[in-house]
């Protein structure tokens, strides 16, 4: 029997992180590394209320006080822009977006707990620190709402009075008449009401900048962590500072996570250049673990209702939902997108010809909302996996035949859903069937049994997701021979940890010959690369890989006629190997060094490949667990995934997108808890009193794929990136509803975070 030897190089290969060496023997570059020569440090002063007006007193005297550069306060920032809102999507009938305005630094009013009020510029972090504290600040508290449903009731205090009302908008799909039609006819009908907690990003890096003015070319220069250069340049400029973006070069050195959250453009950015600029010397801002918890976007917070009807079969008929999703005090950069590009996925797996899905924003004196990982996808694959599994319940079929009855077929595909997301590929039973039998789900009883005898619950559970990643669009790819032979790729996507360098570095060096360490790639500066879209919803690969590839075969194609003309020989005679351009089967060679010097320009493969469609990663998780009904402790005992991502390209990057991803959902399940307390004040404001998922508390997560190469990416690639996010969530909490209803009677619907104490106080409400 042949066995199959994987490939050294090039799509599939499974070749290590090429990052890792430096990063993992301190030799990694981060913002917090940079520190030019003069650097001055800035502090921003914060509001320790959540609702109040203010006004300021001892200015003078603080600006007087030793080593302070600089107190900007609102005075000082007005003619420039405020913080935008860009992603919108159209509400029904031409109705408007609540919007107010997020003053750089606010005017006389704060909205929750951490808005700016003054940034302080000094010689150094101890007297920034000092005049802060020193800043007098007059509050005139205002009543303050901080419960996402509740904030809609007619006597919760208004955020924005001007609007009279919380709710900042109401977005709508499907077809209400005729979803209301297959209720009518429904059999039977099966409702839950779900809430998915708030969380905080919790990335290792905190995020920082250092802002850089030459007077003699009017150019700022900004380094930050950041998720895409280009479009953080073009917010800064265009939106808030309002000059041209050629004035604006933004540099992203290592990014120690990103999630989503660091994504967007924050007050210190636009603050610390203007502050740059007046005073003629760089200016670093970092942000503390208390300034991250407080101000950096959180993610998820929503409350959700929703029903299904199903025919006398347990088919579905129809899906009925209503989000209230929590946007804080603000509308922040995209978050009026994330619940809509969930609600888009409201359908998952199923065919459901009937729905109507209506999200509510709104407002509460709170840290804004917005992208964190998955964004929006992971909801709505919570909300659903869950709804299934009660619709298993109460119909008797339990949670895989009712999965099984309703999954769109694969003779169905493609197939275009009612919110109009056309899934191209896939084999959505056949990954449950191999999830099933890889988890052992059949003799889950004989388990059961064994746990039942030494006094505990045990449960098992599973999820079936879609998601939608890859977003139409493209990404520019140049490549570039250099004098010595080494290759360089410019390209505008941003790693943060993902191996954009490994994933891209492979497919360049099987194509042009080449060693690794031989490619260089460079993301992260807008001077050096032309334009990007930067990273988010798993594109950087599906997206910029396919253009990556094409270039690099631009460059080969140049390559082999230059050499053929000193080689004296056709093209089609020529192969790369090892760094030289060879005659094949002779060992007559130019080394690609010599290939670049005898030509006068520099060689480059340039492209950018286009992708009309989405794509659609799906597959299945299942979790199996133990609850000790003493003290509502959970124990993960096995975890289970199969996942189709169409093509692979290196499989222990993608392990550990997964399992990555994964992790992230088991906390956000059983751990990770955002309180404030009906002042506004954030309870849970450091790593003290905010809990995170151990590694000790993880169990080994097996993984594996069977995958269906996508129809409507270049390279049949699907996306990784958000995955195990999207599946965790469900299959962790519908593993521990089944362990307390089967081994304590508990009926009630057990919410996230399933702390110890929820569960021990579930297992006694049932008691009694």
């Amino acid at each position: 029997m042949n066995q199959m030897i994987p490939p050294k190089f090039g799509i599939g290969a499974p070749v290590r992180r090429k990052e890792d060496d430096a990063l993992i023997t301190g030799k990694g570059i981060y913002t917090g590394d940079y520190r030019p020569e003069g650097c001055l440090t800035g502090v921003m002063v914060r509001s320790s209320m959540a609702h109040a007006k203010f006004s300021l007193g001892g200015l003078d005297d603080i600006r007087d006080m030793p080593g302070i550069r600089m107190v900007l306060t609102h005075a000082d920032v007005a003619s420039f822009g405020t913080m935008p809102t860009l992603a919108m999507p159209p509400l029904k009938g031409g109705a408007e977006y609540r919007l107010p305005p997020q003053e750089l630094l606010c005017s006389d009013t704060v909205r929750y707990v951490g808005d700016a009020i003054a940034f302080i510029v000094a010689d150094d972090l101890a007297s920034a620190r000092l005049a802060a504290e020193m800043l007098e600040i007059d509050y005139e508290p205002l009543d303050v709402v901080v419960d996402t449903e509740g904030a809609l009731s007619a006597e919760a205090p208004l955020v924005w009075p001007e609007f009279g009302t919380n709710e900042a908008f109401v977005q709508m799909l499907g077809d209400e008449a005729k979803c209301a039609s297959a209720f009518d006819s429904a059999d039977k009908v099966v409702s839950i009401k779900l809430v998915n907690n708030r969380l905080v990003a919790n990335y290792m890096e905190t995020r920082g900048c250092v802002a850089e003015f030459d007077g003699a070319s009017e150019r700022f220069t900004l380094t930050l962590g950041t998720q895409g250069g280009h479009g953080m340049r073009d917010i800064i400029c265009k939106n808030i500072l309002k000059i041209d973006p050629a004035q604006l070069r933004v540099v992203t050195p290592e990014v120690g996570g990103g999630f989503g959250t660091k994504a967007f453009c924050y007050r210190e950015y636009p603050l610390s250049m203007i502050a740059a600029r007046a005073l003629g010397a760089p200016v670093r801002w970092e942000a503390d673990r208390t300034d991250h918890f407080l101000v950096d976007a959180h993610g998820r917070d929503n409350v959700t209702t929703a029903e299904l009807a199903l025919d006398k079969d347990s088919r579905i008929l129809g899906l009925r939902i209503h989000v209230i999703a929590a946007m804080g005090a603000y509308l922040h950069q995209f978050a009026p997108f994330i619940p809509f590009v969930g609600i888009t996925m409201s359908t998952g797996l199923y065919d459901i010809e009937a729905l109507d899905v209506t999200v509510t924003g709104v407002y509460s004196n709170t840290t804004p909302t917005d992208a964190y990982r998955g964004a929006g996808r992971p909801e709505a694959a919570y909300l659903l996996e869950r709804l299934m599994d009660k619709a298993g319940e109460e119909t008797g079929l339990g949670p895989v035949e009712i999965r099984r009855r309703n999954f769109i077929t694969s003779e169905a595909l493609p197939y275009t859903t009612q919110t109009g997301r056309m899934y191209d590929t896939g084999d959505f039973n056949g990954h449950l069937t191999e999830a099933l039998k890889a988890a052992a789900w059949e003799s889950f009883a004989d388990r059961q049994a064994e746990s039942r005898s030494r006094g505990k619950l045990r449960g098992i559970g599973l999820c079936t997701y879609v998601e939608a990643c890859a977003f139409p669009g493209g990404e520019e790819a140049t490549v570039e021979l250099n004098q010595n032979g080494t290759v360089t790729l410019l390209i505008g996507t941003q790693t943060n940890g993902q191996g954009h360098a490994t994933a891209y570095g492979q497919v360049i060096a099987e194509q042009l010959g080449l060693d690794m360490s031989a490619i260089e790639v460079i993301q992260g500066d807008t001077d050096r690369v032309r334009k990007g879209g930067g990273t988010g919803g798993s594109r950087s690969i599906p997206i910029g890989l396919p253009s990556v590839n094409n270039a690099t075969k631009f460059l080969a194609a140049k390559i082999k006629e230059k050499a053929a003309d000193q080689l004296e020989v056709g093209v089609e005679d020529l192969e790369l190997v090892e760094g030289n351009v060879r005659v094949v089967g002779t060992d007559r060679q130019v080394s690609l060094a010599e290939v670049a010097a005898s030509v006068g320009e520099k060689l480059s493969g340039q492209d950018t490949v286009k992708q009309a469609e989405a794509t659609y990663p799906n597959g299945t998780h299942v979790c199996e667990l133990e609850v000790d009904p003493d003290t509502g402790d959970v124990d993960l005992l096995n975890y289970v995934i199969v996942d189709d991502f169409g093509v692979t390209v290196n499989p222990l990057l993608l392990e550990g997108q997964v399992q990555g991803g994964t992790v992230q959902a088991i906390s956000q399940a059983l751990c990770e808890r955002t309180v404030y307390d009906e002042d506004g004040q954030l309870l849970t404001a450091s790593l003290l009193d905010y809990q995170l998922i151990r590694a000790a508390d993880l169990p080994n997560i097996s993984f594996q794929t069977r995958n269906v190469p996508s129809t409507t990416n270049a390279l049949g690639i699907k996306g990784a990136g958000e995955a195990g996010t999207i599946g965790g969530c469900a299959a962790v909490m519908n593993a521990l509803q089944r362990a307390l209803s089967d081994g304590a009677g508990v009926g009630e619907i057990i919410d996230m975070p399933a702390t110890p104490s929820l569960v021990w106080e579930a297992i006694q409400a049932a008691k009694a």
